[in-house]
């Protein structure tokens, strides 16, 4: 049993230096978003000047424009612009879209662990309002309280709260799947979890000479945006 809890509390430490290198990793993107978000600002302000000052020389040329109020079709052209950026810059968050005849379709990639897992598609109405069109998020998601609180006012916290649900539960189910995989020898049964996989019942056994230890373990994941229990119950039965 000592050796047991041995092992336990190696792998709890392991777990640790794993979560705080996910922390880093985690920390180091949100640099590089606001990073690229302050660049995208910087060059739509300088693409805006050189559009001024061509209009500008346009004017001078005979061309009647007023360089400081832009055309219509120059504020529908950089509108679109910045609908492009935008896509791109969710490409480095997993999230990817593209612009469709009624308003824009994103894709939802998931990973955990250095593994591509699956990817969910949202496609958007814009006009006259923005709203779900269609989606293959899984209805245990909460997308309709997630589009309630945010689509309307921030659709960027909007796609990045739902991107954290859907990583978090593929995370999941991920980890059930690899257990049950990879250490089916010491599994007693199968595992039970729910839809969600927030919740994870399983009985293994460890065999010490002529002795064998049944254990029974519940793991709970109070927070829905995590791939890590919040509640961890080991008995010995």
């Amino acid at each position: 049993v000592f050796a047991h809890l041995e092992m336990l509390e190696a792998r709890a430490r392991e777990a640790d230096m794993k979560e705080e290198e996910a922390k880093q990793q985690e920390e180091k993107l949100a640099r590089l978003k606001a990073r690229v978000q302050q660049l995208t600002r910087q060059r739509d302000e300088l693409q805006a000047k050189v559009d001024l000052q061509q209009k500008g020389q346009l004017g001078k040329e005979g061309v009647t424009s007023d360089p400081a109020q832009p055309s219509t079709q120059a504020v529908l052209e950089w509108k679109i612009k910045r609908v492009k950026d935008m896509l791109q810059v969710f490409c480095l968050t997993g999230i990817s879209g593209k612009l469709t005849e009624q308003g824009v379709c994103f894709c939802i990639s998931t990973a955990y662990d250095g593994t591509y897992l699956d990817s969910y598609y949202l496609d958007l109405l814009t006009k006259p309002e923005v709203r779900i069109l269609r989606h293959s998020i899984p209805t245990f998601i909460p997308l309709e309280q997630l589009a309630k609180k945010y689509l309307q006012t921030d659709i960027r916290r909007f796609l990045s709260v739902l991107s954290n649900h859907l990583n978090a539960y593929a995370a999941r189910r991920y980890q059930a799947d690899q257990l049950q995989e990879h250490f089916s020898d010491q599994i007693e049964g199968t595992l039970q979890t729910n839809s969600l996989c927030n919740l994870l019942v399983f009985n293994y056994y460890v065999s010490n000479k002529s002795k064998t230890f049944p254990f029974n373990v519940r793991l709970l994941y109070g927070d829905l945006c995590s791939s890590i229990p919040t509640e961890v119950t080991v008995s010995c039965t």
